[in-house]
């Protein structure tokens, strides 16, 4: 299952090169990920509230080519595999056709209250089509 957005790269995104800071690419990942869950009818803000949190717990990224202000870059988003205890993503920016950054983020679900590791919630499967 994957999801696409697209990114309008802010000056504030840049570094003194113009190449948008590498710390950024870890924020566009969340945004991808908040929308995959998002267009699987997951809302990430009920889940914390429900007591379920996902911190990162395995984060790559390579960086191909920089992306600039006022580019527009893709962003694809895909789910590795079936979560269990963890949930994977990888991660594709294009400008157009030609590839700029790959990544990839590995996350843990947890119960809120005791930070113990928890299987995913039964909503987030019955969502996913595999």
């Amino acid at each position: 299952m994957e999801n696409k957005i697209q990114i309008e790269i802010r000056y504030s995104e840049t570094d003194q090169m113009s190449f948008v800071y590498h710390g950024n690419y870890v924020k566009f990942f969340e945004m991808g990920r908040i929308a995959w869950l998002k267009k699987i009818g997951v809302s990430y803000r009920k889940m914390e509230e429900n007591g379920i949190i996902n911190p990162v717990i395995d984060l790559k990224v390579n960086f191909r080519k920089s992306a600039k202000f006022d580019d527009i870059i893709n962003l694809t988003t895909t789910l590795k595999r079936t979560p269990s205890y963890m949930i994977e993503f990888d991660y594709l920016i294009h400008r157009d056709e030609e590839l700029l950054t790959t990544g990839y983020t590995k996350l843990i679900f947890l119960d809120a209250k005791n930070n113990k590791p928890i299987r995913c919630p039964d909503f987030i499967l019955k969502k996913i089509n595999f």
